[in-house]
């Protein structure tokens, strides 16, 4: 299996950047296809971005499109994803997550594709 950890999240004012990283540990995550979720209090967990095993496909949430990036090196055995240009709505826990090394597509925005998933950051954008 692969174990996921995020880093990276605190406390940045409106306009402000971050940089999260997601270490994966146990398996490579070079044929798996990586998430970045958010989920803030009282709402539901979205999707935030995905990338396809190579990194040549990329998808992002239409709030976030040109202000965050998502970014693999799969050497490394780590996902990023950087955050500028944040805003208060931004405030969330952010949680990467990875499939299976056979899942068939090529980007993922639904969460029911993503059989593992890390703890979570907490990200913080003060007004």
């Amino acid at each position: 299996q692969v174990q996921l950890v995020e880093s990276g999240g605190g406390l940045v004012q409106a306009g402000g950047s971050l940089r999260l990283s997601c270490a994966a540990s146990g398996r490579t995550i070079s044929r798996r296809v990586m998430g970045w979720f958010r989920q803030a209090p009282g709402k539901e967990r979205e999707s935030v971005a995905s990338i396809s095993r190579n990194g040549g496909t990329t998808y992002y949430t239409d709030s976030v499109k040109g202000r965050f990036t998502i970014s693999r090196d799969n050497a490394k055995n780590t996902a990023y994803l950087q955050m500028n240009g944040l805003k208060p709505e931004d405030t969330a826990v952010y949680y990467c997550a990875a499939t299976t090394d056979y899942y068939s597509g090529t980007i993922s925005y639904y969460s029911y594709n993503y059989a593992y998933w890390g703890q979570g950051t907490q990200v913080t954008v003060s007004s």
